[in-house]
């Protein structure tokens, strides 16, 4: 691990303080830097638009229905002023078989209230056909709800709480306190209802709710008491220790999933990787080494996690759910991003966050075998720093259906928008 690895991940620990070094430090490189827009075989899906943002939402959902050619996209007016921006935001459907000049390409076919610059309205095609339906998040007569939308018709069937996650069978969601997410991580969470529990540090408030779709019934999972009774560290302690969730994922199969219990003592920030049943039993602490970031499934058993190891350092860890056995993926990667798995997981695609330059790169990467350290660099972007800190643009990569495609959001042209790199050549080279 290089110097400023080092001082980046002492930093992690103090956010506020590392928000103003890190702006310092990149400023001056950048004025000593070429100058460098974009690399790589970049197609850009969203609308040739500079008055407007356009961008999708987090890496673990496709932005593709099935068959690959219809994608969901996000317009906004602004996203560099707010994290979570007060007025709406537009839900469009881009016909990617047809030409930028055609009319017909882009159709907006909603709206919504509740989003933001991270993970816009945690909008999503709902399984298990992934073609005749869409799923987003939105405010409605003063509440947070889901809409589940029939494109064909535009019939909704609205329940009574946002969600996270959707399992793949599109019968089983789980969600969190976007209120609570929007005081505590406000590129995360929602501003329109107030925080019931703002100002306390550990609520005896649920947590983590689980959603029957089929039946639009809400219930009550598991508690932030919960969480910090569970195999309780030092650190939890004490009446100004505040706690939070974040990050929830469902296995591929739907039967468990992963969630990352959050504390902040003064200024020190912890994260540990939990992983559960959907009935809320069979708790396990996947990891607590104090830094869990970004996480994925790669089957329903083990879980591909940039965290920092105790005896490893910061990486990408390929754990076993339920055990305490991990291999230590790529050493050469020791910094943060975005991992997913091709559907058919013989491919691994993450980013990474602008360098001291200001670029940001799509890195790819063998899944079958995470032993390999060869990684590839597919493609290269600009970060203004317009958007930095919480307003940020992260790449948050993602797989079309069929393996071949991954589209990410960028602001390499100046404002938010929807690109494309084609990795066909690389299915199957990646494994040879």
């Amino acid at each position: 691990m290089s110097l400023e690895q080092k001082i980046n991940y002492q930093l992690n620990k103090y956010p506020d303080i590392k928000k103003v070094i890190k702006r310092i430090y990149q400023r001056t490189m950048y004025l000593l830097s070429p100058k460098i827009k974009s690399s790589g075989k970049i197609i850009r899906i969203s609308p040739n638009d500079q008055k407007h943002e356009y961008f999708f939402g987090y890496y673990d959902k496709s932005p593709w229905d099935i068959t690959d050619r219809y994608i969901l996209c996000m317009r906004a007016d602004n996203t560099w002023s707010d994290v979570s921006p007060r007025e709406k935001a537009d839900i469009l459907l881009i016909d990617t078989f047809l030409s930028e000049s055609n009319p017909g390409r882009v159709r907006k076919i909603a709206e919504t209230c509740s989003w933001n610059v991270q993970q816009s309205c945690m909008l999503q095609w709902m399984g298990p056909d992934f073609s005749s339906r869409i799923l987003y998040n939105d405010y409605r007569n003063g509440k947070y709800v889901t809409v589940i939308m029939e494109l064909a018709s535009g019939n909704e069937q609205i329940i009574p709480a946002p969600v996270y996650t959707v399992s793949a069978d599109g019968k089983t969601a789980l969600t969190l306190d976007f209120s609570r997410l929007y005081n505590l991580r406000p590129g995360y969470g929602y501003f329109n209802v107030k925080e019931e529990t703002k100002d306390i540090a550990l609520p005896d408030a649920t947590a983590v709710w689980r959603i029957d779709i089929e039946r639009g019934e809400v219930k009550d999972l598991l508690t932030y008491k919960d969480f910090a009774a569970f195999q309780p560290r030092p650190e939890m302690q004490g009446q100004d220790v505040v706690h939070k969730v974040n990050h929830l994922m469902l296995s591929p199969d739907g039967k468990r999933f992963m969630v990352l219990h959050r504390w902040f003592n003064r200024q020190r920030k912890y994260t540990r990787l939990v992983t559960c049943d959907v009935d809320g039993k069979n708790m396990y602490v996947l990891s607590d080494d104090d830094m869990v970031s970004h996480c994925n499934w790669k089957n329903n058993h083990s879980i591909l996690a940039f965290e920092n190891k105790r005896n490893g350092g910061p990486g990408y860890y390929l754990m076993k759910d339920k055990t305490d056995k991990f291999i230590h993926c790529w050493p050469q990667l020791s910094n943060d991003g975005h991992p997913g798995y091709s559907p058919d997981g013989s491919l691994i695609i993450t980013d990474t966050y602008p360098d001291r330059t200001r670029m940001a790169e799509l890195k790819l990467m063998d899944g079958r075998n995470e032993r390999k350290r060869n990684v590839s660099v597919i493609a290269r972007v600009f970060a203004p720093f317009k958007y930095d800190n919480d307003t940020r643009c992260d790449l948050h990569p993602r797989w079309n259906h069929r393996g071949d495609k991954i589209c990410f959001d960028s602001v390499f042209e100046g404002h938010r928008g929807m690109y494309m790199v084609d990795v066909s050549e690389k299915v199957g080279k990646e494994n040879a």
